[in-house]
């Protein structure tokens, strides 16, 4: 899930700012365009948005003149002597309502389809924007009004949730601070939303700019011919002849997954973990400014390091319960991962490959290790896991724990892979929608994530505006003729990213700013994105989703058996790899000194210390964190671990009651699902599970128990 730094902190992002349109906007006489902006799609609310319409040209001006109309009724709202909900936090809403729904357009398309012009024009627009969300986070009598909305005796626990978030917001936005610190804290905001985007830039950058072109196949021995094809129809695209190599990930993966060539593997690895380390595409001058200007900003609200800032809207309570956590499980899962690489050791030698084992041999002799003991080969799996098979069965097991109805529709895109999707309750009420944009191509932000598009929320006219949710990846496209077909542990990101649109979609509060995923604990928001994933290891549920894509016979027994077998193998090795990117992320914010190169520093020494086989010095991991450094993740990437000790731990009940259960599956969706952000997330859980989160269930899970 990604969520843009700068908007998440402050108040009227907390608040008002959440209230994106969907369907019309709510009537209102002032909402008048001017007559040069009337044919700018950004501006037209009158349904979905119209992606293919949208060029760079239309950006600048429809952001400029969202966020006029909006200051101009957060300054005229807020001269109200007696403030209340409908007469102050509603209309002020409906024009958040507007400049959050095209921003959230501008943004996507950004992540999607980012050509140079569109970059500069976003680059142009976020400045826009990163002045306006600094103003409205500081505007001493919003805060007062909100303050008097506090008081107002007959609020919701949702409307209570969110004005109790948007006062935090507006502190964490600098509101207490005097004239002079607000404008360095405006300026901080501004220069990291910069360094965010460059950030991100970069990284992109960097992977579309390597390529390997080879021409001789003996080369590329051990490759599937899944992988060949890619690489030929690739070179073809490019106006060359051979096999054409890139970064994205499913190119660079089948290397290091199947290549007997060591050298190419390492050639492979070297440049994917040093992208944005050099030349204009470097990366680390701009993490160091990063860390600098995040350590300033803490310390101007009054916090030791940027880690409690960014603690201050999470669950855990303290950096020290955080690296507590993250150490405790280090002790447990480190054995593991010893075992874990002594055995490839083993394996190496036994079938004559150099036992000094580096990172390039790991995913390869990891595979050849796996089909040999457990006789699963991950490229033999594909054609049992073609796209629109994982996507119905899928949606096939939403509907039986949750109700729901997934039907395909048609709306306007912003590219022909994209498909959009309707989600309809049991009394066949249409209650969502949600794009999906699955393959891997050129602009396209790499990884996966869910973005919300649409917030659910009773607007001030009355009406009631349904969520819609983004859902992208970078699976493999279709080639020869054949379908997407995907690696079992793509089938598990689809199911990861589906849970985060479960979220965002089957809220039933109508207060946007705390719906879905907004107003969630960071630490809490990977919950139902990591619980779902469970449904691609279960016996019971894989044959939904696993059918061979030209006879559609089913995955024969003898290899579910053997799928689930092998879960845990090497599983010591993944999460210690996980454990190490969190320590990184955390140590790093909590250091309140940052000289330059810290996080190569900091990265080299948990290396040492924690890893079993750590990186060469050469090797640049923070360069590409996007996460942590564009991502919304800072001092917040213990989440994902966080998240599937709560994970593990509720599946146990589903474990119990069987995995279709729907009373089950209806607890989990009337708690959690459908509370969103409005109650705490440990209430939730203790709803649901009826106790406090235990990590043994994560740990057994994982064969570390």
């Amino acid at each position: 899930m990604q969520r843009r730094t700068f908007l998440k902190i402050s108040a009227f992002a907390l608040a008002a700012a959440h209230f994106p349109a969907f369907a019309q906007s709510p009537k209102h006489s002032s909402y008048a365009i001017p007559a040069a902006l009337q044919n700018n799609p950004l501006l037209d609310f009158s349904d979905l948005p119209r992606f293919s319409q949208v060029q760079a040209a239309h950006v600048v001006p429809a952001i400029a003149f969202l966020i006029k109309e909006y200051r101009q009724q957060i300054e005229q709202l807020s001269k109200q002597p007696a403030p209340t909900w409908d007469s102050y936090y509603l209309p002020l809403a409906d024009y958040g309502n507007r400049l959050s729904r095209a921003w959230s357009v501008v943004s996507h398309l950004h992540s999607v389809r980012d050509t140079p012009d569109f970059r500069t024009a976003y680059s142009q627009a976020e400045n826009q924007y990163s002045d306006f969300d600094s103003w409205a986070g500081m505007h001493q009598a919003s805060y007062r009004a909100f303050l008097q909305l506090k008081k107002q005796p007959a609020l919701n626990v949702a409307q209570t949730k969110a004005i109790d978030d948007a006062l935090l917001g507006f502190k964490l936005s600098g509101v207490a601070l005097n004239a002079a610190q607000q404008r360095r804290f405006a300026a901080i905001n501004k220069r990291l939303a910069a360094l965010s985007t460059r950030f991100d830039n970069q990284v992109k950058d960097s992977r579309m700019a390597w390529e390997k072109i080879i021409s001789n196949p003996n080369d590329l021995a051990g490759l599937p011919e899944s992988a060949l094809q890619a690489a030929l129809e690739s070179a073809k695209s490019k106006g060359k002849t051979g096999y054409r190599f890139t970064l994205d990930y499913p190119s660079y993966i089948a290397i290091q997954t199947y290549a007997k060539n060591r050298s190419l593997r390492e050639q492979s690895y070297r440049a994917y973990m040093t992208q944005a380390s050099a030349g204009k595409t470097n990366n680390s001058p701009v993490i160091d400014e990063i860390l600098k200007l995040r350590q300033e900003q803490a310390a101007l609200l009054g916090f030791k390091n940027y880690a409690e800032l960014s603690l201050a809207t999470k669950m855990a309570e303290s950096p020290t319960q955080v690296l507590d956590f993250l150490n405790d499980l280090v002790q447990k899962v480190r054995p593991k991962a010893v075992q874990d690489l002594a055995d490839l050791r083993d394996f190496a030698a036994e079938k004559g490959e150099p036992t000094e084992l580096q990172l390039w041999d790991l995913n390869y002799l990891a595979n050849q290790m796996k089909a040999e003991r457990y006789s699963v080969d991950k490229e033999l799996l594909r054609p049992y896991f073609p796209e629109q098979r994982v996507l119905a069965g899928l949606f096939d097991i939403a509907q039986r724990l949750f109700g729901i109805k997934v039907q395909a529709a048609s709306a306007d895109v912003w590219h022909e892979d994209v498909r959009f999707y309707r989600v309809f309750n049991q009394q066949n009420q249409h209650i969502a929608s949600f794009y999906t944009d699955l393959y891997a191509r050129e602009h396209k932000n790499g990884g996966a994530w869910m973005n919300g598009l649409i917030d659910r929320a009773k607007l001030s006219d009355g009406s009631l505006q349904l969520p819609v949710a983004l859902l992208v990846c970078n699976f493999s496209q279709p080639v020869a003729g054949k379908p997407s077909l995907l690696l079992h542990d793509e089938a598990i990101t689809l199911f990861h990213e589906f849970g985060h649109c479960l979220h965002h979609m089957l809220t039933q509060v109508d207060v946007a700013a705390v719906a879905g995923t907004n107003g969630v604990a960071w630490d809490a928001v990977e919950f139902p994105s990591q619980l779902l994933e469970n449904w691609c290891w279960n016996a019971d549920a894989l044959p939904l989703i696993a059918t061979h894509y030209e006879t559609g016979e089913p995955l024969p027994a003898e290899w579910l058996h053997k799928i689930l077998s092998a879960k845990n193998f090497q599983a010591g090795q993944f999460m210690l790899r996980q454990l190490e990117y969190g320590l990184l992320d955390f140590r790093l914010h909590t250091q309140t000194q940052h000289p330059a190169n810290a996080a190569t520093r900091v990265n080299a020494s948990i290396q040492n210390s924690v890893a079993v086989l750590p990186e060469p010095a050469w090797a640049r991991r923070a360069n590409t964190f996007s996460h942590i450094f564009s991502g919304g993740y800072a001092a917040g990437y213990y989440s994902y671990m966080w998240a599937d000790v709560l994970a593990a731990d509720a599946f146990t009940r589903f474990e119990q009651d069987g995995v279709f259960n729907r009373s089950t599956g209806k607890a989990f969706a009337d708690s959690v699902l459908a509370a969103g952000g409005s109650v705490a997330a440990m209430e939730l859980f203790k709803q649901f599970q009826g106790r406090t989160p235990d990590a043994t269930a994560l740990l057994k899970q994982n064969g570390i128990l």
